[in-house]
């Protein structure tokens, strides 16, 4: 008689499920993991994960948008410990360094994988989207405040383009040799604020 199984039980053998396929998809691919693997990594029945999930395409997506909302509760808390905007953009980039460096497979899956970011999934194009905001939110505060003079978005998106890309090669094993990944940040940022900054006194906010 099969074991009755309490909400407790189906939701430890999700996260467990969620974990190990978190790993396998950011370092196999998607093409390159199964279900048949997944639960024998497991050690369940290669039928037991379709108990819990429609197929691979629905526990990837769950991971992704795991990884998402786990990724934007970091940027969120980083921006609300700021004192200004300045300061936020700065803490924000190094909450996402933080979260990108401190869960690596997590990272990959947001990203590399080519899965499409749609309203097919409701919880990962909600959490994608969540964490997105974060782009150029401090650049539009910066803007309002009179900090900057550049288009928040240009450069919102440039900030991100570059920090994802250091992370990248960083992950890839391509910077060593040289200057650390904070360091690289921290200048860029640096320069990026330079060629942004207004020119007149920024104006004090109400």
């Amino acid at each position: 008689m099969p074991r009755y199984l309490t909400e407790q039980d189906i939701a430890d053998f999700r996260a467990e499920l969620c974990k190990v396929a978190t790993e396998r998809f950011a370092r196999f691919g998607y093409e390159g993991v199964t279900m048949r693997q997944l639960a024998e990594a497991l050690g369940c029945s290669p039928k037991t994960p379709y108990r819990y999930f429609k197929d691979k395409a629905d526990i990837l997506a769950t991971v992704r948008a795991q990884a998402f909302a786990k990724f934007a509760d970091a940027l969120e808390k980083a921006a609300a410990s700021a004192k200004d905007p300045a300061e936020g953009g700065m803490r924000v980039g190094e909450a996402y360094i933080k979260f990108a460096l401190g869960n690596p497979h997590a990272y990959r899956i947001m990203f590399e994988l080519d899965q499409p970011i749609d309203d097919s999934h409701e919880e990962l194009s909600r959490e994608a989207r969540r964490a997105r905001q974060y782009i150029t939110r401090q650049a539009e505060q910066m803007k309002e405040a009179g900090v900057i003079e550049a288009d928040p978005a240009l450069f919102g998106w440039s900030m991100w383009a570059t920090i994802h890309g250091l992370v990248m090669l960083h992950q890839a094993g391509m910077m060593q040799g040289g200057p650390d990944l904070a360091t690289l940040n921290y200048f860029h940022g640096a320069m990026m604020l330079k060629g942004a900054i207004a020119t007149k006194t920024p104006r004090k906010r109400k």
